[in-house]
């Protein structure tokens, strides 16, 4: 393959649009006629760990045992984190824009406090 030359030119391919799936299914890669090309990778749990584009865009992506979302950051300097507890309710959440809030929940999983 040759550098600045996409999958499907390197393959010659005419029909658009080009997209490559993993064995769960998932879009890991996908290209346009235009050349926009956009690969993703997943995790264990078929969760969405990693984007990029050829505008030069990405974004990370962390989750719990429980699948939750609780790390993310992209290419534009934006990150987000959130904190569960052991209903899978989010009890804490802040991001870079200096926006946070906490909440607690009582046992039937109702919230009783929030701050933000």
């Amino acid at each position: 393959m040759k550098t600045n030359q996409t999958i499907a030119q390197f393959l010659n391919i005419k029909e658009f649009p080009f997209e490559i799936k993993d064995k769960n299914g998932n879009e890991i890669y996908s290209e346009t006629s235009n050349g926009y090309w956009s690969k993703r990778e997943y995790d264990s749990n078929n969760n969405e760990i990693y984007y990029e584009d050829s505008d030069d865009y990405w974004f990370k992506r962390k989750y719990d045992s429980n699948n939750n979302g609780i790390y993310f950051e992209n290419s534009d300097d934006y990150w987000s984190k959130s904190e569960y507890d052991s209903n899978n309710n989010e009890i804490y959440y802040e991001n870079s824009n200096g926006y946070w809030f906490k909440r607690e929940y009582d046992s039937n999983n109702n919230e009783i406090y929030s701050e933000y």
